[in-house]
């Protein structure tokens, strides 16, 4: 069964750092797009970044370029999200997705998503 599950999230003051984890389980990230999305209170869930290990590259959303950096572990299955310098806006739920054989993370074409984990963002 695939499974991903995020951790990592809390309350955070502005200008802190957070890194969230997504331990995957029933796959390895051989071919697959993996994103970070989140939904903030009242607003549509955003893609936060992609990365695709068959094509090698990472994408990040706009407002977060800069501050916010992805990786695998793949030694551990699992995908990580470093956030730093992080604002009031960052505060949502962090969802992980997965979608096989892909290059990009299409919001709503993802094949699998884990839970959820919280971060707010104090000012």
């Amino acid at each position: 069964e695939v499974q991903l599950v995020e951790s990592g999230g809390g309350l955070v003051q502005a200008g802190g750092s957070l890194r969230l984890s997504c331990a995957a389980s029933g796959f390895t990230f051989d071919d697959y797009a993996i994103g970070w999305f989140r939904q903030a209170p009242g607003e549509e869930r955003e893609g936060v970044s992609c990365i695709s290990t068959s094509a090698g590259t990472i994408h990040y959303a706009d407002s977060v370029k800069g501050r916010f950096a992805s990786s695998i572990d793949n030694a551990k299955n699992t995908v990580y999200l470093q956030m730093n310098s992080l604002k009031p806006e960052d505060t949502a739920v962090y969802y992980c997705a997965a979608l096989w054989g892909a290059h990009a993370c299409p919001d709503y074409g993802m094949d699998s998503w884990g839970k959820g984990t919280l971060v707010t963002v104090s000012s």
